[in-house]
């Protein structure tokens, strides 16, 4: 008996684990073989406007503070931020956005069985569905890296993460986290 619960509970957490994990930024990267980066030192933004384009509806404070974590994130990696792009090994600039998305699950309840008069004597055997629907927001930033001396790109970073309400709310965590783990790739 203790051994068969011991087996759900350890199944149970392997569940919940799962769902936490699903909640973690999806994060990748493409990089062009052809160009060195180890010689790297310095790196400068592509333009002022740091970002390549931005949305119609973009949020002013919330690009601000993506250029600030972008710019941290680099400097952590031992990169040091120079003004004139000229004078950088390397640019940086960056694109973002979000997508408001619809999930829709149609699940099959289970059967049921009832007894009416005029039916079968063993019962009506149905089966019936729940379906569920959710509206969640999804970011995306990607981050471009392109070479100063030979004007070819270098490398792409980019995540994309189901935003929660909560970091909709206090949004410089998650900023920080997702800008750390594209950058961790370079």
């Amino acid at each position: 008996m203790l051994k068969s619960k011991l087996i759900i509970m350890l199944a149970l957490v392997s569940a919940m684990a799962g769902c936490v994990s699903t909640q973690q930024a999806r994060v990748d990267f493409d990089r062009n073989s052809e160009i060195a980066t180890s010689h790297y030192k310095t790196f400068a933004w592509l333009n002022e406007t740091k970002a390549l384009a931005e949305s119609v509806d973009a949020n002013p404070v919330m690009k601000v503070r993506i250029d600030n974590a972008i710019e941290q994130a680099f400097i952590a990696k031992g990169y040091q931020l120079v003004k004139e792009a000229e004078q950088a090994d390397f640019t940086i600039s960056y694109t973002m956005g979000s997508r408001d998305k619809v999930k829709v699950d149609s699940l099959p309840v289970m059967y049921r069985t009832s007894f009416m008069w005029g039916h079968s004597y063993y019962g009506g055997i149905g089966m019936g569905s729940d379906t569920r629907v959710r509206n969640y927001t999804e970011g995306k930033l990607a981050i471009d890296v392109f070479d100063v001396k030979s004007h070819q790109p270098v490398w792409h970073g980019w995540a994309v993460k189901r935003i929660k309400t909560s970091e909709q709310d206090n949004p410089s965590k998650a900023i920080k986290m997702v800008v750390e783990q594209v950058v961790a790739q370079f």
